[in-house]
C-alpha cells in the first residue's frame, strides 16, 4: 500500500506532454482499493472498505474534502419520498436515512429531525400531493400524513397552502462535521487521503484498470484535449469512480473501457438566498416544500442547525463544461443578486409575507445530472464490470440529492458489490 502519499510520490517525477497515448513512462505503484473523490460518498466508500480491512487510498483534487457538491447542498435529511418505487435512489434514501440518524447519535453530529411539510398552494397541486403520498408510502416512508390547509397553518401560522403532506421522518444535518467523522473514522483504520492529486484518466492492464494520476496544480494550463502524461500510475485491485461532477468526463478517459455505457452528463447550478438579520424570528420550524419542479425540488425553505432560514435552490442549466473544469471543479459558484427577482414570486406562493429587499445572496452549488432540460429525472448509475467490462471498477454517475442522505447506505452496496 502506499503510505507515503501520492503528492510526495509524483512530485519526484516530471509531466509530460504531447506524448503518443500509450507512451506512459510514469513511475507505477501498486494498491489495493482506490476511491477517487473525496466527497460525502467517497469518503462513507472509504470508511466502509477500510471497516471490511481494505487497506484504502482516497484521491481528490482539491486541498481538502468535500469541496464540491458535498458542501453546497441543502444539509437536508430526506425521507425517501420523491423517487419512483424500487429505484436506487429510493431504496438508499430510505435505508441510507436510517444510517444517518443513527450514525450522527451513535458519533455526536449535529443534526435535528425536524420534519418537512410538502405543500398545495392551489387545487391542481392536490393530485400531485396525493401522488406523492402513495409513492412515499410504498418506499417505506414511516409517519406520512395528509394536513388539510388549517392543520398545516396551525403548525406554520406564516404558511399559505390548500393541504400539505406532513414528512415527520425528514431532518437536518451538519455536513462538515459528518464528513469529518467519517475521515477520521477511515484514517484510524488505515485510509490514507490525498488531496491536490487528480486523476485524469486509465488504461487496462489485464482487465484492471490502471489509473494515471497528476499533481492537480500540473493541470494548471492543460486544455483538456492534449494528451497528457501522468506523474504517477496506480494499479488497484478495486477502483471506485465517486468523483461527482468529473465522473462521467473520468470515466470516457478510461482507455479500454466501453465508452457506450456511459451516462451523458449535465449540469444544474442552484442558487441559495438567506433571510436578512432584520427577520428577528425565523418564520417556519419545519422544512417548507413546494411540489417538484423540471431539475429539482422547487425554491424550498431550509433551516440549518442555528436556526438561520435560507432559500433555495433555483435550477440554471450550465453548457459546454470542459473536462479540466470538471477535474478541477472549476465551476462558478457566484450568486448573481438578480435572480433573486425569481425567488420572491415563488416563496410567495407559500409564504405571501415575505419582504421585498428581505432576501440576500447565500451561496451556490452544482448538481452533477444524468438527464438535462425537458427530461424525465434520472436514477442513480452504479455500473459494475458485467455492464462496462472491466473488473473491480465501479463507477458512479448521477448522484445528486439525495446523495447525502444515501451516502452510507451506497457505501454499504458498493463495498458489498466489490468484495462479494
Amino acid at each position: 500500500m502506499l503510505r507515503q502519499g501520492v503528492g510526495r510520490l509524483i512530485s519526484k517525477s516530471k509531466r509530460r506532454i504531447n506524448l503518443p497515448a500509450k507512451s506512459w513512462n510514469a513511475p507505477k505503484e501498486k494498491a489495493e482499493c482506490v476511491v477517487i473523490g473525496a466527497g460525502i460518498v467517497g469518503v462513507a466508500v472509504a470508511r466502509e472498505l477500510s471497516l471490511k480491512g481494505k487497506e484504502v487510498l482516497v484521491l481528490d483534487s482539491a486541498p481538502t474534502f468535500g469541496t464540491a457538491t458535498s458542501s453546497r447542498n441543502s444539509e437536508v435529511i430526506h425521507a425517501g419520498i420523491y423517487y419512483p418505487s424500487n429505484s436506487l435512489k429510493a431504496r438508499f434514501c430510505v435505508r441510507g436515512r436510517n444510517l444517518l440518524y443513527q450514525y450522527c447519535s451513535q458519533h455526536g453530529i449535529p443534526h435535528k429531525q425536524i420534519g418537512k411539510l410538502i405543500v398545495a398552494t392551489g387545487a391542481s397541486d392536490i393530485p400531485k400531493l396525493n401522488h406523492l403520498l402513495n409513492r412515499g408510502i410504498q418506499n417505506g416512508v414511516e409517519g406520512l400524513r395528509m394536513l388539510d390547509a388549517s392543520e398545516a397553518i396551525t403548525m406554520e401560522p406564516e404558511l399559505q397552502c390548500v393541504k400539505a403532506l406532513l414528512s415527520p421522518s425528514s431532518g437536518i444535518v451538519d455536513t462538515h462535521s459528518l464528513m469529518l467523522s467519517l475521515v477520521a473514522e477511515a484514517e484510524t483504520k488505515g485510509t490514507t487521503f490525498s488531496y491536490n492529486t487528480t486523476v485524469v484518466g486509465g488504461h487496462l492492464e489485464e482487465n484492471q484498470m490502471a489509473l494515471h494520476v497528476c499533481e492537480s496544480k500540473s493541470l494548471g494550463n492543460w486544455d483538456g484535449s492534449t494528451p497528457l502524461q501522468p506523474d504517477l500510475i496506480l494499479s488497484p485491485k478495486f477502483v471506485v469512480n465517486s468523483s461527482g461532477l468529473s465522473a462521467s468526463a473520468l470515466a470516457k478517459r478510461f482507455h479500454g473501457l466501453n465508452t457506450a455505457t456511459i451516462p451523458p452528463a449535465y449540469y444544474a447550478r442552484g442558487s441559495y438566498f438567506t433571510l436578512s438579520n432584520s427577520t428577528r424570528l425565523a418564520p417556519f420550524k419545519h422544512l417548507i416544500y413546494p411540489i417538484p419542479e423540471e431539475g429539482g425540488l422547487g425554491v424550498h425553505v431550509t433551516l440549518d442547525l442555528d436556526g438561520q432560514l435560507k432559500f433555495g435552490p433555483d435550477v440554471e442549466w450550465i453548457h459546454h463544461v470542459d473536462d479540466t473544469s470538471s477535474f478541477l471543479n472549476r465551476f462558478n459558484y457566484s450568486v448573481s443578486a438578480d435572480r433573486v427577482e425569481r425567488f420572491y414570486p415563488e416563496i410567495r406562493k407559500y409564504y405571501p409575507n415575505l419582504k421585498d429587499g428581505s432576501l440576500l445572496p447565500g451561496y451556490a452549488g452544482i448538481r452533477p445530472k444524468l438527464s438535462g432540460p425537458g427530461q424525465s429525472a434520472c436514477d442513480f448509475v452504479i455500473q459494475e464490470g458485467e455492464i462496462h467490462g472491466v473488473t473491480g471498477l465501479v463507477n458512479l454517475f448521477g448522484i445528486e440529492s439525495p446523495g447525502l442522505t444515501s451516502s452510507m447506505a451506497i457505501a454499504e452496496y458498493v463495498a458489498a458489490r466489490l468484495l462479494g
